[in-house]
């Protein structure tokens, strides 16, 4: 059994870091050996309007880096980041870094699935990723990490899981616009849940999303702001729940998965077994006319 944490915080201006290396170690001491934080812990979700002035929370990149390798060496845990990479001038990823528990870097991924949606404006600061699908192999177990966006694209999922990622790991940056019904509040997440539930059936193994919580305003005025709606939730290989945060509050949300249940899994619903992948050709056509 591997005990996780997930810290699903909101943002608070200057002391948000502060909270987020307090929350990790509330998480420690219940034990947790992998803590996961959320999408773009570090600031508040600047895609929220396009402002270059934003750019410049990337000139830190390798400061950041040393920071959470420092807080991972710290507790003895494995430590799954999200921060935004300068690469080079003009050039910027949403960067998942993961630390191994002696502060070194395990692995990183780079978000592949890029968004472009009012308040969800990313493709104006990120480029999309270059690495690929690659699971991270750390003392914990591979990691599947993936992003957000990714979240939606079973492609994304399926790659991580034939290349052996044990569990598939999603910071996440999702919310609400207050002037949406309750009905589609609703319609929204139970989506949201219900293509992830699907990913871990699918592939036979545990998923963990980590979302982030509160309402974070437009400082352009240009929306109302966002309402991240939390949620943040562990299932395991058959997509039964296991941990589940609230919709309002922040929470260090620690848990047990059990890696050695999908093993068990897959052989009484052996998917990969039965995949026809000869059949599969279409799926790198755009769309099949």
């Amino acid at each position: 059994m591997l005990k996780i944490g997930l810290i699903q915080q909101s943002y608070k201006e200057e002391n948000t870091i502060s909270n987020t290396v307090s929350m990790i170690k509330k998480a420690t001491v219940k034990g947790a050996k992998l803590i996961i934080l959320q999408e773009l812990h570090q600031d508040r979700y600047f895609c929220i309007n396009e402002d270059t002035k934003n750019f410049e929370k990337a000139e830190n990149f390798q400061n950041d880096i040393k920071f959470w390798s420092k807080i991972a060496k710290k507790h003895g845990i494995v430590l799954v980041t999200s921060l935004f990479e300068k690469r080079a001038a003009g050039l910027y990823h949403n960067t998942a870094i993961v630390f191994e528990k002696d502060g070194s870097i395990a692995g990183k991924y780079r978000k592949m699935h890029i968004p472009d949606d009012p308040g969800f404006y990313e493709k104006f600061y990120f480029t999309e990723g270059d690495i690929g699908y690659k699971p991270i192999q750390t003392s914990v177990g591979k990691l599947g990490v993936l992003i957000c966006w990714d979240q939606w694209f079973p492609e994304a999922a399926r790659l991580m899981a034939l290349q052996g990622a044990e569990i598939l790991i999603y910071p996440t940056a999702i919310g609400w616009f207050d002037e949406d019904t309750q009905k589609e509040k609703d319609r929204q997440l139970d989506a949201w849940i219900t293509v992830q539930r699907g990913h871990a059936i699918a592939n036979g193994i545990p998923l963990i999303a980590i979302n982030r919580v509160g309402k974070e305003l437009d400082n352009k005025n240009q929306i109302d702001g966002i309402r991240f709606w939390g949620n943040s939730f562990v299932v395991g290989a058959q997509g039964q729940f296991i941990a589940k945060a609230s919709c309002d509050k922040e929470e260090v949300l620690v848990t047990q998965i059990d890696l050695e249940s999908s093993e068990e899994v897959r052989k009484i619903w052996p998917f990969f077994r039965d995949r026809r992948i000869e059949s599969y050709k279409g799926l790198t056509k755009r769309f099949i006319d």
